[in-house]
């Protein structure tokens, strides 16, 4: 089989983990392998991903191998993978645009980034002189300008394009219409984690749906330590956020639940807890003879390897789709692995319709 060539564009934490991933699946078999949906995904298993191109803003990434550029400050997730060789891929400088929040620059240099004094890459030309097949948006949330300026490149160069955050791209009527105009597939918004704050909230409230239990009010409050979590102490930053996840959540009830009683959110940054990321859950409601009920839940994870799996299926799926010449946004993959997909299905749903991409009895 030949590889799957993508282009990253953010090095930070998630970037990290996919490639420290795409490396230790290598050694792996199917017998002991955990994280990912399938092993094999039309053929294509996860070392078959080859990172081809990486585009960052910091200085102390531009330039460098990406190999040793998602090691580099303020990245701060778990190295599980310690031994990945030089790729020959240097990480070239990005265009700026809202990428970085103004209050960050307060901030410890090890904890924030650092923009790099380098004149901006054609983006189009390295999306192209790579050979990228598909390129994965890994920008901090609120980078609205710079996430669809990024779509734009790959609208341009013809790179299949799986926006993982929080900007409404693929989801949005007028750029799906775009790219499958192109010739070019697309999976978004906003990526899940394996087992993370959405997917257990999700699950919980189909739970008191399909069980007969009235949800009358529920909270989910996330803290962590990773840039992305500093990012997000700008409250202007995160009105797509909070739309993804609450979303994400209220597409499984019967009956939505009334603004005033749903809040879902970050919370706060706490610099030590790192690329660990805690989520507060409760849910109140009426049981039998309206008897009320209340669930608190705790859920800790290291928050970028929980996303990781998902887009290494993604990307598998993607590949798939330009093989077979479909383009737009695949409904499937997308309501599987992402918070604010182009349509919501229940998460059991969605894995029936993936599997039906994967054996070719579904078009998208």
């Amino acid at each position: 089989m030949n590889k799957i060539r993508i282009a990253i564009i953010g090095v930070g934490n998630c970037a990290s983990s996919l490639m420290q991933g795409i490396y230790y699946y290598r050694n792996k078999t199917e017998k002991d392998v955990a994280g990912l949906m399938h092993w094999d995904i039309g053929g294509y298993k996860p070392g078959d991903i080859e990172i081809v191109a990486a585009i960052d803003i910091d200085r102390r990434k531009v330039g460098r191998d990406v190999s040793e550029a998602i090691f580099a400050p303020p990245n701060c997730t778990t190295v599980f993978q310690k031994e990945i060789p030089r790729t020959g891929v240097k990480v070239a400088m990005g265009r700026l645009l809202d990428g970085v929040a103004p209050h960050m620059k307060e901030y410890p240099e090890d904890e924030t980034f650092q923009v790099a004094d380098l004149p901006e890459t054609d983006v189009v030309g390295v999306l192209r002189d790579s050979g990228a097949e598909i390129a994965l948006n890994y920008l901090p949330v609120g980078s609205e300008e710079a996430a669809r300026y990024y779509a734009e490149c790959c609208l341009e160069a013809g790179v299949a394009f799986i926006n993982c955050m929080p900007v409404f791209i693929v989801s949005d009527s007028e750029w799906a219409d775009r790219f499958a105009r192109k010739g070019i597939p697309a999976v978004g918004d906003d990526i899940k984690a394996q087992v993370g704050a959405t997917i257990t909230h999700r699950t919980l409230a189909r739970l008191f749906s399909d069980r007969g239990v009235r949800l009358e009010r529920t909270y989910q409050l996330n803290t962590g330590g990773n840039t992305d979590f500093l990012n997000m102490l700008a409250r202007d930053r995160l009105r797509s956020k909070k739309v993804s996840k609450t979303e994400a959540v209220q597409s499984v009830l019967s009956e939505p639940l009334e603004p005033k009683n749903i809040h879902i959110g970050p919370s706060d940054y706490i610099p030590w807890l790192r690329d660990n990321k805690v989520c507060f859950l409760r849910m109140e409601g009426k049981m039998f003879g309206d008897v009320p009920m209340e669930l608190e839940l705790r859920l800790s994870v290291e928050d970028s390897p929980n996303s990781a799996g998902c887009a290494i299926d993604a990307i598998r799926c993607c590949k798939l789709a330009i093989e077979r010449k479909t383009s737009g946004p695949l409904t499937s993959i997308s309501a599987y692995t992402m918070k604010h997909p182009p349509q919501q299905y229940p998460d059991n749903t969605a894995r029936r319709m993936v599997e039906e991409f994967i054996a070719g009895e579904r078009e998208r």
